[in-house]
């Protein structure tokens, strides 16, 4: 695996991508409308996406990418819209989505916004995560780490120049305290969904909650049928086709990794080869896929305590 998270240090790109709620990316007007500016790391930096939202007067963002040199970046690109940063929208705990907040705050008093579930999800591993991939990544791991200030619980809101943002927790998924947020104003709704989905990009399913993932994806469509744009923590924006696809990856993991151990209760080497090459064949590209490996032993501990 060292080899594979070698090639992802040594191959440094950032690609930011501008979209709009209602088409091209241009400076907001009127009061409660808002343009999402997206924000997509490379292959180094996990392929990690962050938003720019610019309403009237303000910027907001949400998540905050995994490296210096991205996070970095995504602080020009925030200096380059020439609007002040209002918040910081966190959707979950893991490192890429907010190792990258001290850079782009830049010393700057801001508002940083979680819920509880993912303020201490973040509190509690992020000492641990350090020590798990600072080695890997060398001097792009941020080494100063910016936690959110500013809880809210589930339902809570946060508004600007007329445009409304509401967290939704969702609990246990992708990471141990997932959530999304609603963005709602004159040009209607929109979701930041996090690692809800990986579109098109091979998942980390490392945490151990499958099941409740999946029951997730399905609470997103049950809950965001009105939403006219989904935006993904990794991967391109899309609709709804994003969510089935995720499921559809997910179910198919599962079911590979159940066919391939049994009643196992651990999975070999040699299996894990045949499961990297099933779900290369599911998704023929190479982005993230060394998760796949990664992520077996947790799958096979979780299925096992299912069946007890």
């Amino acid at each position: 695996m060292k080899a594979l998270l070698d090639h992802y240090r040594s191959h440094l790109s950032t690609l930011a991508l501008a979209f709009a709620l209602g088409g091209s990316a241009q400076a907001a007007g009127p009061r409660g409308v808002a343009y999402v500016h997206v924000f997509q790391s490379g292959e180094a930096g996990i392929f990690a996406n962050a938003y720019l939202v610019e309403t009237e007067h303000s910027i907001v963002v949400v998540d905050s990418t995994l490296l210096e040199s991205t996070s970095k970046a995504l602080r020009a690109r925030l200096l380059e819209i020439g609007k002040p940063l209002r918040a910081v929208l966190i959707t979950h705990g893991h490192p890429d989505h907010y190792n990258g907040v001290t850079n782009l705050c830049a010393g700057e008093k801001v508002d940083v916004f979680a819920t509880p579930e993912t303020d201490r999800v973040i509190r509690e591993s992020d000492a641990a995560k350090e020590k798990q991939w600072a080695p890997v990544f060398g001097a792009e791991w941020p080494v100063r780490r910016t936690f959110p200030n500013k809880i809210l619980p589930t339902g809570g809101t946060f508004s600007v120049d007329d445009v409304t943002f509401t967290v939704r927790a969702l609990g246990p998924g992708e990471s141990h305290a997932d959530s999304y947020w609603i963005m709602e104003g004159n040009t209607g709704r929109v979701a930041f969904i996090g690692d809800e989905v990986l579109n098109h990009v091979h998942a980390y399913v490392s945490d151990g909650h499958m099941s409740d993932w999946l029951k997730n994806l399905a609470t997103l469509e049950h809950e965001l049928k009105d939403v006219t744009r989904l935006y993904p923590g990794h991967g391109d924006v899309g609709g709804m086709e994003i969510v089935r696809w995720q499921e559809e990856y997910l179910r198919f993991y599962l079911r590979t990794v159940s066919a391939l151990v049994g009643n196992q209760r651990e999975i070999t080497d040699a299996q894990k080869t045949r499961l990297v090459a099933a779900m290369e064949q599911f998704l023929p590209n190479r982005r993230l896929e060394f998760l796949i490996g990664l992520g077996a032993g947790p799958v096979v501990s979780e299925l096992a305590a299912e069946q007890k």
